[in-house]
């Protein structure tokens, strides 16, 4: 369906939510010389989990021109992951290099408020026209086609958004899967987390300093995250079905500290270290949408879906998501039919 005239139009595209997958959909398409608005709730820097970048992510930070940034910032570089036992055994470490000998292969743990404030001001730089603090409070839709989005001003007023394209962005929000009721639950994946960050937790030497571990639990229903980060600082998580982890507890800090108590693969690493932030938690964190894309509209990222962090791949779905919407959308807007 042919879309909105040029003039009637705000911007060619509006990105809702400004994380890793919302940067890199407004980057890739402001890059190919469309007008692009994003629109993000908070005001950067904020609080995220999902610190531990995979090696494909190197691909879309180099079209991102994300790379040399990445490279001279502070954070850990990642080599390798390596698994310990319900035991405590430690594996070798499996380096990405023996698989895929390339550069990409060195990857990184990242503290996410400053990579998604990096992600958000490279935006900016191409050309992106990001505004903070602003609430995205409703998608706008003539018919089915999508037609921009409502936000509320920073008086307290609301202002309509005029676009071709809407991307939802929005994370576990799910905008759009919320309008829809799109979202199914995975039922093999009914996992819950609890974590929190330490300070002088054991860090191996050298480049296997910068491993993510991951370290089964005695009864092998669960398992530990440990994140090395920048500053001396790990990022910890407890992984199991959601009914052992939450159920019959007093507190997401008495569930934590039972399971680490009970898990000499991780408590052997703690001794010593300091716990430096409160308790974060989770929940029934693996779905999916069962529509991603229609007429004038995509979503992207955690928007559309969030598996496990097992696999260490939030951060890649998102900039994957976000790199395949902003070709598709480039491409439809030169053709001029986005539906």
């Amino acid at each position: 369906m042919p879309t909105a005239s040029q003039q009637d139009l705000d911007y060619d595209v509006v990105v809702i939510g400004g994380g890793p997958a919302g940067s890199t959909a407004s980057t890739l398409i402001a890059q190919q010389g469309f007008r692009v608005g994003l629109f993000e709730r908070e005001k950067f820097p904020r609080f995220h989990i999902g610190e531990s970048l995979i090696p494909e992510t190197y691909w879309v930070l180099k079209r991102l021109n994300m790379l040399p940034k990445m490279k001279a910032s502070g954070f850990v570089k990642k080599y390798s992951v390596q698994f310990v036992s319900a035991s405590g055994k430690t594996s070798a470490p499996f380096y990405f290099w023996e698989n895929k000998p390339h550069e990409c292969s060195q990857t990184w743990q990242v503290v996410r408020s400053e990579f998604d404030q990096m992600m958000l001001e490279n935006a900016r730089e191409h050309g992106v026209d990001a505004h903070e603090g602003v609430r995205v409070l409703d998608v706008l839709f003539d018919g089915d086609r999508a037609t921009g989005v409502t936000i509320q001003t920073p008086d307290g007023g609301r202002r309509d958004v005029r676009a071709k394209v809407v991307v939802d962005a929005s994370g576990h929000s799910g905008m759009l899967q919320a309008r829809f009721k799109t979202r199914v639950w995975d039922p093999l994946l009914n996992k819950g987390a609890i974590w929190t960050y330490w300070e002088g937790a054991h860090r191996d030497e050298g480049e296997n300093g910068g491993a993510t571990l991951v370290i089964q639990m005695p009864d092998k229903q669960g398992w530990f995250w440990y994140i090395p980060l920048h500053d001396n600082r790990h990022s910890i998580g407890a992984v199991r079905p959601f009914d052992d982890l939450f159920k019959g507890r007093d507190s997401h800090e008495a569930a934590y500290l039972e399971e680490v108590e009970n898990c000499p693969g991780l408590k052997q690493r703690l001794a010593g270290a300091k716990r430096i932030t409160g308790y974060f938690a989770t929940k029934d964190f693996s779905y999916r949408s069962t529509e991603c894309a229609g007429d004038g509209w995509v979503m992207i990222g955690d928007a559309f879906g969030f598996l496990d962090p097992l696999y260490s791949s939030g951060v890649l779905l998102a900039l994957k998501s976000g790199e395949l919407a902003a070709d598709a959308i480039g491409e439809g807007l030169r053709q001029n039919d986005v539906s």
